[in-house]
């Protein structure tokens, strides 16, 4: 890993830490949780295929696709760079947000760039039904080795885009923190995007009175949300990578101290570790909250319903995770 580069934290202001991030559990137990070792790290995202497999990418650039009921695990293709998001775009290829290349169209004749932009960390996205793809650029400041900087500076350099079917790109929301997980409403009226940095998450209007307005959907989460997935019923799931840590909010007015936090080892900087995942519905209300602990797996940071399942994924980890009966 290159060195760490330096960091220009700035002042800013959390909200106040909710009473949920103070709790280890969640009142509904987290159903017992299969894990799949997929024979990569950090299988980051998870999609299922329209045949029930599971799609993920890991840290050496293999995309995988992991067959959940016999734990089958196939190499389907290498980016050479870090896939996270995966999605499927109408035509049936591959969409793969990779951090290191951009924005990829794979399939079986190879990999195709979508973006002729540069970017630094390009995350996560959701596709409409014409093909528009909505996605994200985390930071301009820093990229995927080095992801704690963006958490630890705030300076908000993330980005919101949309990549229309004639190829054109266009930024719809500028200045996020930490732009990270995207999703569709089902009828293709908003977008939401997370903002780990900020403990939020904001809707974009599509269509309708409204569009082109934006504002923020849910604010002060009791976690970090990472990526987003809408699910069969129109909820919108959030997987919590960690819950809030009271530390990192009492430094937000200190920028010192935090370029002091960044030049610790990593070692010293404890990941505060649980599962975590909820569901909102469209006015942004928690209506699933699923938290518990395993010692084989921590930090969600893909989650997707199908057919009664939950899939999660993890960046830190070797395995998917899978929920039965949720």
């Amino acid at each position: 890993m290159a060195p760490r580069p330096p960091v220009r934290p700035v002042v800013w202001q959390p909200p106040p830490r909710p009473a949920r991030a103070r709790s280890r559990t969640s009142a509904t137990p987290l159903p017992p949780l299969r894990l799949i070792t997929v024979g990569g790290r950090g299988p980051e995202d998870v999609l299922v295929d329209t045949d029930g497999t599971v799609v993920t990418g890991v840290a050496d650039g293999r995309l995988l696709r992991v067959h959940p009921d016999t734990g089958l695990v196939e190499t389907i293709a290498d980016t050479g760079g870090r896939p996270l998001g995966i999605e499927l775009l109408p035509d049936g290829r591959l969409l793969v947000c990779d951090a290191k290349r951009g924005l990829l169209a794979v399939h079986a004749g190879g990999i195709e760039e979508l973006t002729a932009e540069p970017m630094l960390f390009c995350n996560n996205a959701a596709v409409g039904a014409d093909g528009t793809v909505w996605f994200t650029d985390t930071s301009r400041r820093f990229g995927i080795d080095h992801w704690r900087a963006d958490i630890i500076e705030h300076s908000g350099t993330g980005r919101l885009l949309r990549r229309d079917p004639d190829g054109s790109v266009e930024v719809v929301l500028d200045g996020l923190e930490f732009a990270n997980g995207v999703a569709l409403s089902a009828a293709g009226d908003f977008v939401l995007v997370a903002e780990t940095g900020a403990y939020r998450i904001r809707r974009v209007w599509l269509s309708g009175d409204r569009a082109g307005a934006e504002e923020v959907f849910v604010d002060n989460l009791p976690g970090f949300p990472d990526n987003l997935s809408t699910g069969p019923d129109g909820l919108f799931w959030v997987a919590l990578a960690s819950p809030r840590d009271p530390r990192l909010d009492m430094l937000a007015g200190r920028p010192a101290a935090r370029r002091l936090v960044w030049a610790l080892p990593e070692w010293l900087t404890p990941e505060r570790r649980t599962v975590w995942v909820q569901a909102l519905d469209g006015s942004g209300a928690v209506v699933r909250d699923l938290q518990g602990r395993h010692p084989r797996f921590h930090m969600v940071t893909g989650v997707r319903a199908h057919a009664g399942r939950l899939y999660l994924g993890s960046l830190t980890g070797g395995a998917i995770g899978i929920v039965e009966g949720r």
